[in-house]
């Protein structure tokens, strides 16, 4: 919300509200009063606690600062630390993972560190060879928040930040594709192993997260042979199965294909015209219609709700609007007062895992299982 609008909203003059958050005056009880009511939120809201992270300065990856207006980065930002303090919230009752997000700084320009820096997580976090499994539980088990943005932010992709207490990936809440997602969250991953003193935004730090979710869902030295050499039927059948078992795109296939020597400029290019005239760079075919969906918050709200902790309680610690802790806290992208949602009915089902990784069923007993030596257990849903 601009000044402005706040303002108005309020009563209060622009200036007022520029010299409450430049620090130049203390708003009053009846100004506390005035903005609770204006926003709807508890008076409290406005309170620093000694753990808020709202106080530290952190640069979220958005994937293109151009086309991404300040005021949408602002509220993005903003979202993502109230995920971050929802999270410190329900951690006063729940312990969760600690981050292990490994650190591998990567010098801009440097165009093969991306792959190292990939190959290096995998071994850090004992990844077998084949698929890596389910994404957004993987980065759930090593300490990184995953979150739906509301839809009213559906314009900015997802992004990352790295606040005082965990890593954070907020994930766009209408793309509807598996395969991209998976992408999307192997991209911000990139950024919080490689990024953390970078300056976010440039192209050569989004061409390195690129390389780096290839190398980490592609690994060059498992499928560099599978790939194809030439664009004909049989490739694109090739292509296709390759996307099932791999769990990413087709477009990513061919764009790891050019990248590792297989195809040809002109043979890529070719094939992208053919994407684009088959409607398949918006909406390419694919066996799972359904997301990857975070599980840590919610997993922990059905737990603490059995040991007598409502919701409606952690609400009130939280001191937010209840819509906004359904939004962090939620499976699936929020659902708004009208009823319309991010993601259609179909796609609350968890997504099942690509090729190579049998489905299990088990129970959750512990938040911080260890993760598995073949990822089993952090791949595939409990439920």
């Amino acid at each position: 919300m601009r000044k402005s609008e706040l303002a108005n909203k309020i009563d209060r003059s622009p200036s007022a509200v520029t010299a409450w958050e430049a620090g130049g005056k203390q708003p009053t009880a009846a100004n506390i009063a005035e903005l609770a009511i204006g926003l709807k939120v508890d008076p409290w809201f406005f309170a620093v606690r000694g753990e808020d992270v709202s106080t530290v300065n952190v640069a979220p990856h958005f994937r293109s600062l151009r086309s991404t207006s300040q005021i949408l980065r602002d509220q993005a930002l903003a979202y993502g630390q109230i995920a971050v303090d929802v999270a410190s919230a329900i951690e006063v009752h729940a312990e969760f993972p600690t981050p292990q997000v490994p650190e591998f700084q990567v010098e801009p320009g440097d165009i093969v560190g991306p792959d190292y820096a990939a190959r290096h997580v995998r071994e850090a976090w004992d990844l077998a060879p084949g698929p890596a499994g389910h994404q957004v539980r993987l980065l759930e088990t090593h300490g990184v928040l995953v979150v739906f943005s509301p839809p009213g932010a559906a314009a900015i992709d997802a992004y990352s930040f790295a606040a005082a207490d965990r890593p954070a990936v907020v994930l766009n809440p209408i793309k509807k594709d598996y395969y991209r997602q998976r992408f999307d969250v192997a991209h911000e991953l990139g950024h919080l192993v490689m990024h953390g003193e970078a300056e976010p935004g440039s192209k050569a730090i989004e061409d390195q997260a690129h390389r780096f979710a290839s190398e980490f869902l592609m690994p060059a030295n498992e499928i560099h042979d599978q790939l194809p050499t030439a664009m004909g039927r049989s490739a694109w059948t090739t292509l296709f199965r390759l996307k099932e078992h791999w769990g990413v795109s087709v477009s990513a296939l061919l764009f790891r294909a050019r990248q590792l020597g297989r195809l040809s400029d002109v043979s890529y290019r070719n094939a992208m015209i053919r994407m684009s005239q088959s409607g398949w760079r918006r909406d390419e075919p694919g066996a799972i219609a359904s997301i990857e969906q975070p599980s840590l918050m919610p997993r922990a709200l059905e737990l603490l709700d059995s040991i007598g902790i409502t919701a409606d309680e952690l609400i009130a610690q939280c001191r937010i609007p209840s819509h906004l802790f359904e939004a962090v806290t939620g499976r699936t992208p929020w659902i708004d007062a009208s009823g319309s949602a991010a993601v259609s009915d179909a796609d609350r089902n968890v997504a099942e895992p690509p090729d190579g990784h049998a489905k299990r069923k088990s129970s959750i007993v512990s938040l911080l299982r260890p993760p598995s030596s073949t990822t089993g257990d952090l791949a595939h849903p409990e439920e």
